[in-house]
């Protein structure tokens, strides 16, 4: 009996210690990866406020100048959408080669996705110095295009710059060091409004430039940031000891094979996911003016919730792959579960901020008082209010998606992109539009049991395969 007694007490203490043990592995793990993910959401959101000041300006140019850099971004944004997807592997190659010590694989992964940076910009930079006659094949209005063209043609050549850095960015992140990026990009907010008082005015002796002046404005912020962010990478520790940019000539075919691999479905996933949102926006186009104008209203005013989910998978992508790195199965697992949980606690308290305060952030948006109750306005404040489950659900799904990323895992989540935002998403946003007779709220129902479903499968599999690296540990 004293024996048993003892046993028992024995595994309790067990047990203890290692419930205890459990817990301190998952406070530090929750503390380094909002530890990595607040410099990458700080920087997210530092890129909308340079957004924010080139609307500013433009906004003083003239209505049509907004309209046509509004379609000069759409023109933009998908090719360096679908550059930066081939770019994002950048992070989970670079990550578990840190995790394992291997410091010829970081390099090689940072060296060929500058390769991979500059091989994207001829395309890119072409397709945009057409986005005039790609605007006019659309069917766009002729001035706007004109105009818009004006605006790509000082942009335009800024795309080598911009992926040059967002390939260092993913560099840094992977290594533990993000900050140098964060204070690069919060220092070029105002040298971006600096810039552009004066091509946009023509101040110092320089010519009036005009739209063309805002294009180039980004360009020269990009070109900065980007010598700028190279210089930390070659000469400041911890990154010149790794010695990032050595044999920098030297093409490796094996590891820019990898970052095709892995990136397509990414980027192409990316483009499905934005032809969920377009179609979704046209879809409330289809039912008046007004609803469209309420429906970009409540996205744009959901753009920093969308940004911090962005921050929070990077992050997620990192920790998951230096785990794997380590052979580090609980790790793994771990990394996932804390990413997504984070998440989607501060979607969650972001949202609930949004929705309380919908109707001043609408106004204010709007430069409008409450008492102004225009249904433009009532109707941007109802999307906010029916899209709060969309907000977390897209906050769930971004961790899930940057953990599976940290895996090397992409070409299924593209798969179930496909399946969970056109079958499903698209489908129910048709039919409870249109058919129940829910109008463009239904179509924001749509979207949100389109991310929903996303989000969950996404866990699914992420659970899935965490657990099946967890049992080869353990054999």
């Amino acid at each position: 009996m004293a024996k048993t007694a003892k046993a028992k007490s024995e595994s309790n203490s067990w047990n203890t210690r290692a419930g205890h043990t459990g817990c301190n592995h998952l406070a530090v793990e929750f503390g380094k990866t909002l530890k990595l993910a607040l410099p990458m959401v700080a920087i997210q959101l530092a890129h909308i406020a340079m957004m924010t000041i080139d609307l500013a300006f433009v906004a003083r140019i003239g209505v049509e100048s907004v309209a046509a850099i509004a379609l000069a971004s759409r023109v933009y944004l998908v090719s360096i959408t679908f550059g930066a997807g081939l770019l994002a592997p950048i992070a989970p190659l670079a990550a578990q080669a840190f995790g394992a010590h291997n410091l010829r694989r970081m390099r090689r992964s940072l060296r060929m996705g500058l390769w991979m940076a500059l091989l994207l910009s001829s395309p890119i930079v072409a397709f945009a110095l057409r986005g005039e006659e790609v605007l006019l094949a659309l069917g766009q209005d002729s001035n706007a295009a004109r105009l818009a063209q004006q605006y790509l043609f000082g942009l335009a050549w800024g795309v080598p710059a911009a992926l040059g850095l967002l390939a260092l960015r993913h560099y840094m992140a992977a290594v533990n060091r993000p900050e140098p990026v964060l204070w690069i990009t919060l220092g070029a907010v105002p040298a971006k409004g600096l810039l552009l008082y004066l091509l946009i005015n023509g101040q110092l002796g320089l010519p009036r430039f005009d739209l063309f002046g805002v294009g180039l404005a980004s360009t020269l912020v990009n070109c900065g940031t980007f010598l700028t962010a190279l210089g930390f990478a070659i000469m400041c520790r911890p990154f010149r000891e790794y010695r990032v940019i050595a044999h920098l000539w030297r093409f490796d075919w094996p590891s820019m094979r990898q970052l095709i691999v892995i990136g397509m479905p990414i980027s192409i996933g990316a483009l499905v996911s934005y032809g969920l949102f377009s179609a979704a926006a046209l879809l409330v186009g289809h039912i008046s003016s007004s609803a469209l104008a309420a429906h970009q209203i409540a996205m744009q005013i959901a753009g920093p919730l969308f940004m911090v989910s962005f921050g929070i998978s990077t992050a997620a992508t990192v920790r998951v792959g230096q785990a794997v790195g380590r052979n580090d199965g609980p790790g793994i697992k771990r990394a996932g579960m804390v990413a997504m949980l984070l998440s989607v606690g501060v979607t969650s308290i972001m949202t609930m901020a949004v929705v309380a305060a919908r109707l001043d952030l609408v106004h204010l948006f709007l430069g409008t008082s409450r008492s102004e109750g225009d249904p433009t306005s009532k109707l941007a404040a109802e999307f906010l209010l029916v899209g709060a489950f969309f907000f977390v659900a897209e906050g769930l799904k971004g961790a899930a998606a940057g953990s599976l990323c940290g895996l090397k895992d992409t070409r299924v989540p593209l798969l179930l992109a496909g399946i969970a935002y056109w079958p499903i998403g698209f489908l129910f946003c048709y039919v409870l539009s249109f058919k129940v007779g829910l109008g463009p709220i239904g179509i924001w129902i749509g979207l949100s049991i389109g991310t929903s479903v996303y989000a969950a499968l996404l866990v699914l599999r992420f659970q899935i395969l965490a657990n099946r690296r967890l049992s080869r540990v353990e054999t």
